[in-house]
């Protein structure tokens, strides 16, 4: 969804940041990118979503080399069989496809208002109807079912999305997922 929306907006003109946690993927994306749209302005930052850390060098990153952002697009979306944890100690997939775009979101959302009119998406799923949180047991580590984690941490995207819209009322910023 990711590679096929950032093809999709540097055809648009749009100047296109991917992010990647892996060289050759990144690499990947980079050509088919270009490959989509030979006259974009293409480029990638390299940051891991299991670690916090990297996130916030990411956005460190990311506004030392642009003063703008018209969209920010969350497309994490993990699904592991067997419960991991990230550098930081949460549930993975929890905190890859929550925790990392939440922070990132935050992060982010000065040069988001000062770009204005801006948009966020948080690109959840289906599964999100699988969600059964249970706020004692959010990190899993008492029962983990992978499509319930998974759909918990879908849930969790589509929630802050419209807290996110509440607390951005009155800003050029619109959030949707």
């Amino acid at each position: 969804i990711g590679l096929e929306a950032a093809k999709a907006l540097a055809c648009q003109g749009a100047t296109v940041v991917l992010v990647g946690r892996e060289p050759s993927r990144i690499e990947s994306s980079l050509a088919q990118v270009r490959q989509a749209a030979p006259d974009a302005k293409v480029e990638a930052l390299q940051a891991d979503f299991t670690s916090l850390q990297d996130v916030r060098a990411l956005a460190e990153a990311f506004q030392a080399r642009h003063s703008r952002l018209d969209v920010l697009l969350n497309n994490a979306g993990l699904v592991l069989h067997e419960r991991q944890v990230t550098k930081d100690g949460f549930e993975a997939t929890l905190g890859i496809n929550h925790l990392a775009p939440f922070l990132l979101t935050h992060l982010l959302l000065d040069v988001l208002k000062a770009s204005g009119p801006a948009r966020v998406v948080n690109v959840s799923s289906e599964a999100h109807r699988y969600a059964q949180l249970d706020l004692s047991d959010l990190q899993s580590e008492r029962s983990f079912n992978m499509m319930r984690v998974y759909g918990n941490s879908k849930l969790a995207n589509i929630l802050f999305t419209q807290a996110l819209a509440r607390r951005l009322q009155g800003t050029q910023v619109t959030t949707n997922s």
